[in-house]
C-alpha cells in the first residue's frame, strides 16, 4: 500500500468556470465549473454555507434550480447528497458540471439579474470542487445577448479580458475567487487614487448623482485611513454602488465593497453641504473600507482560515464590527469632511439607539457576537428585549476603551489598531480570544481585565457622562421628541411626558412590546393592531397626543385587534425614559479636559 501527499497548490490543473445570464427575465444564470482530471471515486462539488461578514447561515444552494453533469459530451450521473452537495459519478476525461441558479436577491449577499442588472458574490454560484480549494481558477464572465453597453465592475485580476470588460478573470484559489463580487450593467463610474493606489466607483441603478464630488469625498476617506495604518494592502480597489428608491448595505471583501444605498443619499451637483442622507452614505462607505484592515485581514483566530462548511465561533464580533462602526464616523471627522459638533451629534444618535434598547441590560456584547448565527441576524419582535447589537454598543465600547487609554496621555485606540496590524494583520495570524483584552492592558501599562469584564462580558451600564466631560464633551438625556427623533440635537418640538413601552409601525401596529413596560403590562403583546385609544381612532397623532399631553400614571383604554379578535386593555401610562442623548462641546474644560479633546476631536 503506497501512500503520497495531496499535490502542491501549483501542481493542481486549474478550475475553469463560466457565468452567463441564461433567461434575465427568469432571473437565471448559468454556471458551470470543469474539471481536468476528475477523482477517479467521483468528484463532490459543494457550495459555502455563508459568506464572511454575515453571521447567519444563507444556505445559497437553494437557489440552485437545476445541475447537471457531462465528460467528453456525455451525460454524467449526479445526486444531490447533502443540501448543499452534489456527487457526480466518476468518468475518463473532463468533468463539466453546469448549473441555473435563480437570482432575484436585491441584497450585498447572494445574486441579481434581470434585463438591466446583474451582480453576483462567487458564494452564491461558484459550486467548489471538494479538495480542489487551492487550484487556481480561471473563470468566463459572459455577456448577455444584445447587452452592448454593458460594463463589468469587479476586481477580479483580468486574464484576458479588459478592464469593464467581458472575458476572462482568474484567482489563485476558490478562496480568493468568492471574495471578488461581480457588478455589470449600464454603470456610471469614476477613478481617483489614493495613497498611490487606484481606486474605482461603479454605480448601478438610475440616479443623477454628482458622482466628481463622490469620488473626491470618497478619496478623503480613503486617504486617511491608508496613512491611519502605513500604507494600502491592496493594489487595487473597488466600491459597488447599487441606488435604490430605500435600501441600505454593506458587505466588506479583500479589495471591494458592495454597498446599497437610497438614490437620494447620493449627492446632487450643485449642493455643497453634506446632508444627513450623505452622510450616511459615507459613514457606510468609510465603515466597510475600513473592514479592508479590521475583519479582512485583523480577524479572529477562530476564521484563520475560514470554514464557510459551519458557523465559526467567536466572542469578537463587538471589536470586529464595533471597532469599525466608531471609527466609520470618526473617519469623517479627522479627515474633514465633517466638523466636531457634527460628529458629536453622530455618536449621541448611537447613544440614544443603544439606549433605547432595554436587551443592553441581558446581554453582553461578548455574547451577542457568539450568538449572532441564531439571534442578531433572526431578529424577531421579541429582539429589543433579549438582544442588544455589537455593532453599537461595541462601538460606544470602543470608544471609552479610546477615552480609557487616552486617560493618562500615554495611548489610544488608534495605537492599539496600529498594533494589531503590525502583530496579527500583516503577518495573517489570527488574533485569540484575549487577544484584545491583554494588547489594550499591555499599552495601557496597567490591567484592563475590569474594564472587559464589566463592559464586554458584562452588562453593565456604559460611564460614558463621566468619560466624556473627562475629555471636554458634555452629555444629556432627554426623553424623545416622537418616532422621527433620532437623538443628537435638542428638541425641536414637546417632548413625550409619558411612554407607552412599546414600538409602533405602519398601520398602528405593535412592532415590539418592551419588557415591564406599559404596554406590556396591560397585556399587550407584539403584532396587536391598535384600533382606538381612549375612543379615538389610533392614528399616529392620536397616539402622539397621548404621550405629549398626558401625565404619568393616568389610565387610558386601549381597544386593538389580535389577529382577528378585538381585545381591551387598560394602560397606566409611565413617565417617558430619558433615553435620547445630546452631546456638546463642553464651555469651560479644564485645561487637561480640553487637552484631552483636542488629541481626540481635534477641537
Amino acid at each position: 500500500m503506497s501512500t503520497s501527499s495531496p499535490p502542491a497548490a501549483s501542481s493542481l490543473p486549474a478550475t475553469r468556470y463560466r457565468i452567463a445570464p441564461h433567461d434575465p427575465h427568469a432571473h437565471l444564470f448559468e454556471v458551470s465549473v470543469t474539471v481536468a482530471h476528475p477523482d477517479a471515486t467521483g468528484q463532490a462539488f459543494t457550495l459555502p454555507t455563508w459568506i464572511p461578514g454575515s453571521y447567519l447561515v444563507r444556505e445559497f444552494a437553494r437557489h440552485f434550480v437545476a445541475v447537471r453533469a457531462q465528460c467528453n459530451g456525455q451525460a454524467v450521473a449526479i445526486a444531490k447528497t447533502r443540501k448543499d452537495t452534489w456527487h457526480a459519478a466518476p468518468c475518463d476525461g473532463p468533468l463539466t458540471v453546469t448549473a441555473q441558479v435563480y437570482a432575484f436577491d436585491l441584497s450585498v449577499r447572494t445574486a441579481y439579474l434581470d434585463a438591466n442588472r446583474g451582480y453576483f458574490n462567487g458564494t452564491a454560484v461558484f459550486l467548489c470542487p471538494v479538495g480542489r480549494e487551492d487550484a487556481p481558477c480561471v473563470v468566463d464572465i459572459v455577456a448577455p445577448a444584445g447587452a452592448h453597453d454593458w460594463q463589468v465592475a469587479t476586481t477580479l485580476p483580468l486574464d484576458g479580458a479588459k478592464l469593464h470588460g467581458f472575458g476572462t478573470y482568474r484567482a489563485a484559489n476558490y478562496d480568493e475567487l468568492i471574495d471578488h463580487p461581480v457588478e455589470m450593467g449600464v454603470l456610471a463610474t469614476a477613478s481617483f487614487d489614493a495613497g498611490g493606489v487606484p481606486h474605482d466607483i461603479a454605480i448601478a441603478g438610475r440616479q443623477h448623482a454628482d458622482v466628481p464630488r463622490l469620488a473626491r469625498d470618497f478619496a478623503r476617506i480613503c486617504q486617511w485611513q491608508i496613512d491611519f495604518f502605513g500604507g494600502a494592502p491592496f493594489t487595487r480597489y473597488l466600491f459597488q454602488v447599487l441606488a435604490l428608491p430605500d435600501g441600505y448595505g454593506g458587505l466588506e471583501h479583500r479589495n471591494s465593497t458592495s454597498l446599497i444605498c437610497r438614490r437620494d443619499e447620493l449627492p446632487r451637483a450643485g449642493e455643497e453641504a453634506i446632508s444627513d442622507d450623505y452622510l450616511n452614505l459615507l459613514g457606510l462607505a468609510s465603515h466597510e473600507y475600513f473592514h479592508v484592515w479590521n475583519v479582512k485581514r485583523i480577524k479572529p483566530a477562530v476564521f484563520v482560515p475560514y470554514d464557510l462548511t459551519q458557523e465559526n465561533y467567536t466572542r469578537q464580533l463587538w471589536a470586529f464590527e464595533g471597532i469599525t462602526s466608531y471609527y466609520d464616523d470618526l473617519v469623517l471627522l479627522r479627515c474633514g469632511l465633517i466638523d466636531a459638533p457634527r460628529y458629536l451629534e453622530l455618536l449621541a444618535r448611537t447613544i440614544t439607539n443603544v439606549q433605547r434598547g432595554p436587551g443592553r441590560a441581558t446581554q453582553s456584547i461578548a455574547d451577542s457576537s457568539f450568538d449572532a448565527w441564531i439571534k442578531f441576524y433572526r431578529s424577531d419582535e421579541n429582539t429589543p428585549n433579549t438582544v442588544v447589537s455589537y455593532y453599537a454598543k461595541g462601538s460606544l465600547v470602543a470608544c471609552l476603551l479610546d477615552l480609557e487609554l487616552r486617560r493618562d496621555g500615554e495611548s489610544s485606540l488608534d495605537a492599539l489598531m496600529r498594533a494589531l496590524w503590525q502583530r496579527f494583520g500583516r503577518p495573517g495570524i489570527g488574533v485569540p480570544e484575549d487577544g484584545i483584552q491583554k494588547l489594550a492592558s499591555e499599552l495601557a501599562g496597567r490591567d484592563l481585565s475590569g474594564f472587559f469584564a464589566r463592559y464586554v462580558e458584562g452588562v453593565d451600564e456604559l460611564p460614558l457622562p463621566a468619560m466624556l466631560s473627562d475629555v471636554g464633551v458634555d452629555m444629556t438625556l432627554r426623553p424623545t421628541a416622537g418616532a422621527k427623533d433620532r437623538g443628537g440635537k435638542p428638541a425641536a418640538g414637546p417632548v413625550d411626558r409619558c411612554a407607552l413601552g412599546a414600538r409602533i409601525g405602519g398601520d398602528q401596529k405593535l412592532a415590539h412590546v418592551f419588557r415591564d413596560g406599559a404596554a406590556a403590562r396591560a397585556g399587550l403583546s407584539a403584532g396587536d393592531v391598535l384600533v382606538a385609544i381612549d375612543g379615538i381612532r389610533a392614528t399616529s397623532d392620536a397616539v402622539a397626543a397621548v404621550l405629549t399631553r398626558g401625565t404619568p400614571g393616568t389610565v387610558v383604554r386601549v381597544h386593538a385587534f389580535r389577529r382577528d379578535e378585538l381585545i381591551t386593555a387598560d394602560i397606566t401610562l409611565a413617565a417617558a425614559p430619558s433615553d435620547t442623548c445630546v452631546l456638546t462641546l463642553a464651555a469651560s474644560p479644564s485645561a487637561d479636559a480640553l487637552a484631552r479633546r483636542q488629541a481626540w476631536l481635534g477641537a
